[in-house]
């Protein structure tokens, strides 16, 4: 009888305990900053600022929510169940909003549907009205603008899942609903929606935890969640304990997100069969070939073509005129490969530290596989928080470095190393993911060939695993590299001084009113997030499963 692969070794165990302890270390941070200061502190932030901010946060959550739901869920069907001109290019292109930070989004449109803009100067034009004071559409630095540019920028979470389930669900069970007398409609509610319920609770809590994070777009927008409230209670009234209560307080909405997205799986398992007959799109025609184009054109025109469409005229425009590139700009786009490239290799290694450990059989294994769950959950902590959990020990460390070896200033903070591990942390789940993916398609056998021809285990890893593992390694870094480029709140908060990345040089720009330069730094992130949107089109039931990662 051929035994499971045997159990890794002590060094792995103890790197893929040390990752996870890593990634639980800023939340135990956190808790002992809350938990330190007085209880005055608490009274004044449950009185004056939590409200506000919760509230906030609870609104933009549920209107993100239900727009993802209806776009993401609405699309997915659309594409998967019917024909329709131009299907085969909207079904990949639904998914190009993933390329567009909610951040650069918000930044674009503030510029479209500005009252002197192009958009309602278009609208004015077209109605015969001269001054913007009578007529002007409403100001998107709202509630509603901002439910609005995150919703229609992260619907492509649920509309991935939805779709990948929609394609594995068998014919036989539409077409057995139909048999009994239900409408078409009727089937897709009480058939075919209740067996993507999982799928859906995966791409909803995944939408969740972005709008969650986000800060750009909320800030912009003059939304103040929980997010942005952290980042001003820490930066501008320098208030460490407040903004760990703060955090605190997010981490219970985390936390009960991820029991949504538990319960939405919970209790839903399908027997699956071989050789299922998938279900045949429905070619509709005339009026309603032409609404089902359209209903998909929209969300693709909203989230990705306009807002992209506006950065290339205003790159194109600040080339034509002269401008050119700065060189702060080409200083940032440097920062940012250099921070990508550290955050990848760091994030690559610890996922294969954490993967090979728990891949191996024996009890020490089995506390490895936890491990590698515990190493998955950065995803599910904003960046604000990481940034706020990692500070004090980070300080701690560079005042026992500093003391000991005479060194002035602060060595992790001001060498990055501290954002580099920030954001390791938060994008650690996707090569764990991809990884865990490539080595369970790897025959135990094969190891068991290697280690009877006399192969060490690290030679069998390094001969064998890697060489079959390049795929895998390589979608998980090219996923964290984007990430690492797009991300903005663990950047702006733990950068060293005099270090722009180009999320926070555009950051810096918005914040001016100045759009020229910061156009060209978005344009760049958005054609770098166009990389792992081809990948996930290409294969979409391999990238996107119910149990898989983003």
């Amino acid at each position: 009888m051929s035994k499971g692969p045997r159990a890794a070794g002590p060094l792995w165990r103890t790197g893929a305990l040390l990752v996870a302890l890593g990634v639980l270390a800023p939340v135990a941070t956190l808790l002992w900053l809350a938990a330190g200061s007085d209880m005055a502190h608490w009274g004044h932030l449950s009185q004056h600022v939590l409200p506000r901010a919760a509230l906030n946060t609870a609104v933009l959550l549920a209107g993100v929510g239900t727009i993802v739901l209806l776009v993401g869920t609405g699309c997915a069907w659309l594409v998967t169940a019917h024909d329709f001109p131009g299907r085969g290019v909207l079904s990949w292109a639904l998914l190009l909003p993933l390329a567009m930070p909610a951040y650069i989004v918000a930044f674009a449109y503030l510029d479209l549907l500005h009252p002197i803009g192009p958009v309602q100067g278009a609208i004015r034009w077209m109605l015969g009205i001269d001054s913007p004071r009578d007529f002007r559409l409403p100001d998107l630095r709202s509630m509603p603008g901002a439910i609005f540019v995150l919703g229609f920028v992260l619907y492509p979470y649920v509309y991935l899942t939805a779709r990948a389930m929609f394609m594995t669900q068998p014919a036989h069970l539409m077409d057995a609903a139909r048999s009994l007398g239900e409408t078409r409609l009727g089937a897709f509610f009480r058939v075919a929606l209740p067996l993507a319920r999982p799928a859906l609770m995966v791409g909803l809590s995944l939408a969740l935890l972005e709008a969650l994070n986000d800060i750009g777009a909320s800030e912009f927008l003059g939304i103040q969640t929980l997010t942005v409230t952290i980042y001003t209670t820490w930066v501008v009234r320098s208030d460490l304990a407040g903004a760990a209560q703060i955090a605190c307080t997010m981490l219970l909405i985390i936390v009960a997100l991820v029991l949504l997205e538990r319960h939405g799986r919970s209790g839903r398992r399908f027997a699956s069969v071989r050789r299922m007959q998938p279900m045949r799109p429905r070619r509709l025609h005339g009026l309603s070939a032409v609404g089902a184009t359209l209903a998909a054109t929209v969300p693709v025109l909203i989230g990705f073509v306009a807002p992209a469409a506006y950065l290339v005229w205003e790159t194109v425009k600040r080339l034509q005129q002269g401008g050119g590139v700065s060189h702060g700009l080409l200083l940032s786009m440097g920062n940012t490969l250099g921070l990508a490239a550290g955050v990848t290799a760091t994030a690559v290694v610890a996922a294969l530290l954490v993967t090979w450990a728990s891949r191996h059989t024996g009890a020490a294994a089995n506390r490895a596989r936890w491990q590698a769950r515990v190493a998955s959950l950065g995803y599910a902590l904003p960046g604000t928080v990481l940034a706020l959990g990692l500070l004090t020990p980070a300080l701690s460390f560079d005042a026992f470095v500093g003391q000991a070896l005479g060194l002035q200033g602060l060595p992790l903070l001001g060498a990055g190393v501290v954002l580099v591990a920030a954001c390791a942390i938060r994008f650690l789940a996707m090569p764990v993911g991809t990884l865990e993916s490539g080595l369970a398609r790897i025959p135990a056998a094969l190891e068991q060939a290697a280690r009877l021809l006399g192969e060490t285990a690290a030679g069998t890893l390094r001969r064998v695993h890697l060489p079959l593992l390049r795929p895998a390694l390589a979608a998980g870094a090219l996923l964290v590299f984007v990430d690492a480029m797009k991300e903005l709140p663990a950047t702006l908060l733990l950068r060293p001084a005099n270090f722009d990345t180009l999320a926070t040089w555009l950051y810096a720009e918005a914040a001016r009113g100045t759009y020229e330069e910061g156009a060209i730094a978005a344009l760049i992130i958005v054609l770098a997030g166009l990389l792992p949107v081809v990948l996930l089109a290409r294969d979409p039931l391999g990238a996107a499963t119910p149990e898989g990662n983003p």
